[in-house]
């Protein structure tokens, strides 16, 4: 089930994406910062049990937004779920007027099949010195970006 996540929901989605950042698949997220963000955060729950998640952070020009951490349990992937955390994020950032939705991934070709675009870093000054000066990866990131513009 698919719903928007609550503060209860914070420890397990901080959980989920950690699991995924240690292997490098994703970047870290702090559990402040996931509370801090609850709002942003969507979540796939089945039976109690929250096996995915996805943020989509609104950026604060240029009707831009970010899908952030997306992630779904290994034992959950090949069921569409990642795709249905970015379709809601999608519905969403439509919904609120949004104009482009852009991700940092190091899997592209989710997102490509998704309809989003490879794009050059340097078209996102703003995002790179905005929450990319903080990133261990800063400034040789190894995550592709890419871009989604909204009927």
């Amino acid at each position: 089930m698919l719903r928007k996540a609550n503060i209860r929901d914070a420890n397990k989605i901080y959980t989920l994406i950690h699991s995924w950042a240690r292997k490098g698949v994703v970047l870290d997220r702090s559990l402040n910062y996931i509370y801090e963000n609850i709002r942003d955060y969507w979540v796939f729950e089945e039976r109690g049990k929250i096996v995915g998640t996805c943020a989509l952070h609104i950026v604060g020009w240029d009707d831009l937004g970010e899908i952030k951490s997306l992630v779904v349990d290994k034992k959950y992937q090949g069921r569409g779920i990642g795709k249905v955390l970015i379709d809601a994020c999608i519905e969403e950032a439509s919904s609120l007027g949004v104009k482009k939705i852009f991700a940092l991934t190091f899997i592209p070709n989710f997102f490509k099949k998704k309809g989003f675009k490879k794009i050059p870093m340097q078209k996102l000054p703003h995002k790179i010195w905005s929450d990319c000066i903080d990133c261990v990866y800063f400034p040789n990131c190894k995550e592709e970006a890419m871009i989604l513009v909204l009927k």
